[in-house]
């Protein structure tokens, strides 16, 4: 939402989109600091809360009339959206944004494993996702290390808010993010929490179901894609490719 806004309202007309990601990124570290930091040794469920809090006061403040409104607004074109190719025996319709879309997804997804898996900063994440405590006391800084995980995943979304006001060609409102956060929540569980891999594929099987029972019936799509992820939690709780944590007693 916030990355779709700036960018029609500012950054896109100069043509500097990179710039998104990194208003996006300061964005991140400042919510870390002041909404979450404060938090960190409470329980899990007072992180959770906040972080609704903070997603409706964003909203709600970006639909203020001194700062983006609450009207519809046309986005920049900044790519033609032209169909590549059309099989009508298929069905099958490619754009050149939905490659588009894919080649960024895939980079990204590579980038992102590569920094997660083969640097220092991703095996500082790794520890400190596993245990806050131990990673301190091994000499890493935690607050760093939790500061620039926050400055990279608004980064990442304002790259994919971007991509879907490009899509759609039109800002519908401060509230545009609200379902696909929802949605993005259900395929990082679906596909298993801290699986780049998972995310993607609970994405695909999300999206590939919700279509099926949008030709069915337009009001099942919402409903069929939670109902995958009740039946998935109920065989799998840990996820398709999420890993199951063993506790020694």
């Amino acid at each position: 939402m916030a990355a779709a806004l700036i960018a029609a309202g500012t950054v896109v007309r100069s043509g500097l989109i990179i710039y998104v990601m990194i208003l996006c990124a300061l964005l991140g570290a400042a919510m870390e600091k002041i909404a979450y930091r404060p938090l960190r040794s409470k329980p899990r469920l007072s992180a959770l809360i906040t972080a609704l809090g903070v997603s409706f006061f964003l909203e709600n403040f970006c639909s203020l009339d001194a700062v983006f409104t609450t009207r519809y607004q046309a986005f920049p074109r900044l790519i033609q959206n032209k169909e590549l190719l059309h099989l009508d025996s298929l069905g099958i319709s490619i754009s050149n944004m939905f490659v588009i879309n894919t080649a960024i997804l895939v980079v990204i997804l590579v980038a992102l494993w590569i920094l997660v898996e083969r640097t220092l900063i991703g095996k500082q994440m790794r520890a400190v996702a596993f245990d806050m405590k131990t990673a301190s006391l091994m000499g890493i800084n935690v607050d760093k290390v939790i500061t620039i995980t926050f400055m990279i995943g608004p980064a990442l979304a304002g790259v994919s808010g971007i991509l879907y006001a490009m899509n759609y060609g039109i800002l519908q409102s401060p509230f545009l993010g609200f379902w696909p956060g929802i949605k993005a929540f259900i395929a990082a569980v679906l596909g298993g929490i801290g699986s780049l891999p998972g995310a993607v594929l609970g994405a695909f099987i999300m999206g590939t179901t919700e279509v099926f029972a949008n030709s069915i019936d337009s009001n099942l799509g919402f409903a069929a894609a939670f109902l995958v992820l009740i039946v998935i939690l109920l065989l799998r709780p840990s996820g398709i490719l999420g890993r199951k944590d063993r506790e020694k007693v």
